[in-house]
């Protein structure tokens, strides 16, 4: 796979946005909030690279910490995450750890369970 990267440039406006550079066509990416798509994700061509922006899910928005995980569709590799908090500050950074964690075992089980059942 060609080496890829995705850098935040800014969020504004519930809009996410970051910079992807990839040799070629971008790769379909894969934007997941607790396991489900999110919808209207755009990638746009520009001068460096290719403009990738994600809405926010409105459900996203609430108290504790939310994870969006931003990850290639084909391979599952995971390109970026979109750690969101709100609500009570205590301990936070403990909690965006194990969010993330858990997205991120989330996506490692996607891909076992690909490869398991692509070799059967």
């Amino acid at each position: 796979m060609a080496h890829m990267t995705l850098t935040k440039t800014r969020m504004q406006d519930g809009i996410w946005e970051g910079l992807l550079q990839s040799p070629g066509d971008p790769p379909r990416l894969s934007v997941t909030f607790l396991d489900s798509p999110v919808d209207g994700v755009e990638i746009l061509p520009c001068d460096e690279g290719f403009l990738v922006r994600i809405p926010i899910p409105r459900q996203a928005i609430s108290d504790g910490v939310q994870t969006i995980v931003i990850s290639v569709a084909d391979s599952g590799l995971v390109l970026d995450h979109i750690p969101l908090m709100a609500g009570d500050p205590q301990a936070h950074d403990i909690r965006a750890e194990v969010d993330l964690l858990r997205a991120e075992l989330d996506v490692l089980k996607r891909a076992f369970r690909r490869h398991c059942k692509e070799t059967m």
